[in-house]
């Protein structure tokens, strides 16, 4: 899998985690519980939404944030590093956000000439900044294996106003970050690049260009940022691809949890179910009747989650059931590609490219009203036909 950012208006934080969650929306809320598990504090509010401004639709990443008065404006990397470092995000997220803001420390450092340690951040430590890596790290950690190139990027003019007075554009720690990627000036005025924006580029190394590699595009992504320019759509493009090659099957890695009780009455292990399914990385639960020693009855529970999450989901199953432990591995699985379509009714209708053609699963439970099995059938049938006419002319029905 391979991705390639197009930064039409530039490249912020915000436009890079709105631009990889209009690929997969359904990340949306597993990103914003990482930020939490990051220390976030409640009053800062996080939304994704879906946006547009008249040319182009795609997504924006909302952060608002209380006036700095009422929370530090600044904050020592030494103290931001230990923050991070103590929280309780997966290690490979907290790896990712680490070596993002380690890119800024080192950038900033060398501009004002001090250890990088007593660097002390200002509009980049700011809690929406703070927000916009987190979700970066967790996205970027997501997506597993894969590649990322660039195109050029606009490097705007005029100057900047910060804290430290005003600055030319890019901002000196910008322009260090952005050393040795594709750059142009293409006539439009401002900051184009945010230190936050950069630093995600320079964590990711991405190639300059989408190269000559033959690929299959699969998506289109757009993030939207806060400022609006005459005559360009302010986001920052992502397209995804496969490689010309690809079979119609997809491999990562799942984590996998497993454990047996038999203590536990059945209508309070199936409240605890409930509330595991619905932790942040869990991707399904499910039970199974076993017989233990001594012929006892019991339930094996079985969980996938996505590896960042785990250990967490690990720790809820002790909370939520009888089980003194549990058995977790980390293990390889192959996927049909698959995507959701909405149709007339919104019925969610899952399309899968299976190696020997294409098929629809309707969600039924999206079916309402009084209806019998019979017509119930009949919406199903309706519905999956739909979806598919949808796959093979290449459009999504709304």
């Amino acid at each position: 899998m391979h991705f390639h950012f197009d930064p039409v208006g530039g490249i912020a934080g915000d436009m890079f985690v709105a631009a990889l969650l209009d690929l997969n929306p359904a990340r949306a809320e597993s990103a914003i519980a990482a930020t939490r598990e990051a220390g976030l504090v409640a009053s800062v509010a996080l939304e994704h939404r879906r946006f547009t401004d008249g040319i182009l639709s795609g997504s924006r990443f909302i952060v608002e944030a209380p006036p700095p008065a009422q929370h530090h404006a600044h904050v020592h990397w030494s103290e931001l590093r230990a923050r991070l470092a103590g929280s309780a995000l997966s290690p490979p997220v907290r790896e990712r956000a680490i070596a993002i803001f380690s890119h800024l420390a080192e950038a900033e450092a060398r501009v004002h000439d001090k250890p990088v340690d007593d660097v002390a951040f200002h509009e980049v430590g700011a809690w929406d900044s703070i927000a916009d890596i987190v979700a970066a790290a967790f996205l970027i950690d997501a997506m597993g294996p894969c590649s990322w190139s660039i195109g050029s990027i606009p490097l705007g003019s005029g100057r900047v106003r910060t804290q430290h007075g005003l600055l030319p554009v890019p901002a000196p720690a910008t322009a260090l970050l952005l050393t040795g990627l594709p750059c142009f000036d293409d006539g439009f005025t401002g900051e184009r690049v945010t230190p936050t924006g950069a630093a995600i580029i320079r964590h990711l190394d991405p190639t300059p260009g989408v190269g000559h590699e033959p690929r299959v595009l699969r998506q289109c992504g757009y993030g939207f940022g806060t400022r609006t320019f005459d005559g360009i759509s302010n986001v920052l493009r992502v397209l995804r691809f496969d490689s010309a090659d690809a079979t119609a099957t997809l491999r990562d890695t799942v984590g996998v949890i497993e454990f047996d009780v038999d203590d536990q009455t059945p209508e309070d292990l199936a409240r605890g179910l409930d509330a595991l399914r619905a932790m942040a990385g869990v991707i399904d639960v499910v039970q199974i009747p076993v017989v233990g020693k001594h012929g006892r009855l019991g339930t094996m529970i079985r969980i996938l989650a996505e590896p960042a999450y785990a250990h967490a989901v690990g720790d809820g199953c002790l909370r939520e059931t009888t089980t003194l432990g549990f058995r977790l591995q980390v293990q390889d699985r192959i996927i049909v590609k698959r995507r959701d379509v909405i149709v007339a009714g919104d019925i969610n209708v899952k399309i899968a490219q299976r190696p020997d053609g294409t098929t629809a699963k309707a969600q039924l439970s999206d079916v309402t009203g009084d209806v019998n099995h019979a017509r119930r059938e009949r919406i199903r049938r309706q519905a999956e036909a739909a979806a598919l006419a949808a796959d093979e002319q290449g459009r999504d029905t709304n």
